[in-house]
């Protein structure tokens, strides 16, 4: 979150964004990127790897080199909500009231509940607060 008046100045923060927008100033914010869980039905795990060249290493790269993995860390987390929007409303809430006028929020969510978020978002921040629709797909 980057601020004009009153906010943390230049940082970026990964937390549960509730208590740290809870605690922020009005309209002290120019842009919010929210990426809360999916809501997929099923638990999601990640791991965390460093790579570095190693000529006997276990995974190959750009033009054949080779790369050594090490596993940094893993974690999980159970990625159902029973009650979706009603984990989501209260951080949108807060969102819009930290939010600068001239401020931006970005919402990244996938198409299970994409439909569902558009409505709250419109109630929270008006339909005509909407530009626009960033869609992506990962070519393999």
């Amino acid at each position: 979150m980057k601020s004009g008046q009153g906010g943390p100045s230049g940082r970026i923060i990964l937390a549960d964004n509730l208590p740290v927008l809870r605690a922020m100033e009005g309209e002290s914010v120019q842009l919010i990127y929210v990426d809360p869980p999916f809501n997929t039905g099923r638990a999601q795990a990640r791991t965390r790897i460093r790579v570095e060249r190693d000529e006997e290493g276990d995974r190959s790269g750009f033009q054949g080199a080779r790369y050594r993995t090490t596993i940094l860390g893993r974690s999980s987390y159970d990625d159902r909500h029973p009650d979706y929007l009603a984990f989501l409303e209260p951080r949108l809430r807060e969102a819009h009231r930290v939010l600068a006028p001239t401020g931006s929020l970005f919402f990244h969510i996938d198409y299970r509940e994409a439909h569902y978020c558009k409505i709250l978002l419109d109630e929270i921040f008006g339909r005509a607060s909407f530009m626009n629709e960033i869609i992506w797909a990962c070519l393999s």
